[in-house]
């Protein structure tokens, strides 16, 4: 058993409704973009599919842990990198790069024999 000091509670983002925005008004579009970058602030997310595998398999990030994870996103953007791989302390995370958003996650006792598909790129931290 891991001992996690001040663990973060992983909680979904609710994902953008389409119809929400009017796509024959380009003011409303980018209105909402513009919305939606400031209140992300550039913190990670998790997706809904991402935070119940993270609860399922017992996964709780420290905010060193975070940190790191912030690290391999940085860097996976430097490099262009779209959907990666990120590899850090035992856990496997496959992130949308772009939206800053954690889409799966697992720990290295599932990752035996695991292939990771819509990835360009892995980063390792």
């Amino acid at each position: 058993m891991r001992i996690i000091q001040n663990p973060v509670k992983i909680t979904p983002v609710a994902p953008l409704n389409p119809s929400k925005i009017e796509a024959t008004n380009p003011i409303n579009s980018f209105e909402q973009v513009l919305i939606d970058k400031i209140s992300s602030n550039g913190q990670i997310k998790f997706s809904k599919h991402a935070s119940m595998r993270l609860n399922s398999r017992n996964i709780c990030f420290t905010n060193e842990q975070l940190k790191k994870l912030e690290k391999g996103i940085k860097k996976a953007e430097e490099k262009g990198i779209k959907d990666s791989l990120v590899l850090m302390d035992k856990v496997a995370l496959v992130v949308n790069i772009k939206k800053r958003t954690v889409v799966t996650a697992m720990d290295s006792s599932q990752t035996n024999e695991t292939v990771f598909t819509n990835i360009d790129g892995a980063v390792i931290v």
